[in-house]
């Protein structure tokens, strides 16, 4: 059974930083492909990044230049560091696997507020 569980969220001021970080088990995230989403209120979950088995990445435009996604295997651990925060990242944020999705873990918070 996968189990997902994300951290590192909560109350940022624009122009802060977070890093989020996605512990995976009861499967080797090295041969697949890992996402991260997010998820507004009241809005559909989206994708905001994802990196590739060697670490080829790509970003929703939105964060563009701003997020950095990676992966370290040896930790079967994914991460994004959010730098530029502004308010409209404010979300609920979803580690997962991409495109195939294992079921989802809790997220983590962020807010982004003055």
């Amino acid at each position: 059974q996968v189990q997902i569980v994300e951290s590192g969220g909560g109350l940022a001021q624009p122009g802060g930083s977070l890093r989020l970080s996605c512990a995976v088990s009861g499967t080797i995230i090295s041969s697949q492909i890992m996402a991260w989403y997010r998820q507004a209120p009241g809005k559909q979950r989206d994708l905001v990044a994802r990196v590739s088995i060697i670490s080829n990445t790509n970003y929703a435009d939105s964060v563009e230049g701003r997020f950095t996604i990676s992966r370290d295997n040896a930790k079967n651990t994914v991460y994004l560091q959010m730098n530029s925060l502004k308010p409209e990242d404010t979300a609920v944020y979803y580690c997962n696997a991409w495109p195939s999705p294992y079921a989802w873990g809790q997220g983590t918070l962020v807010t982004v507020s003055s």
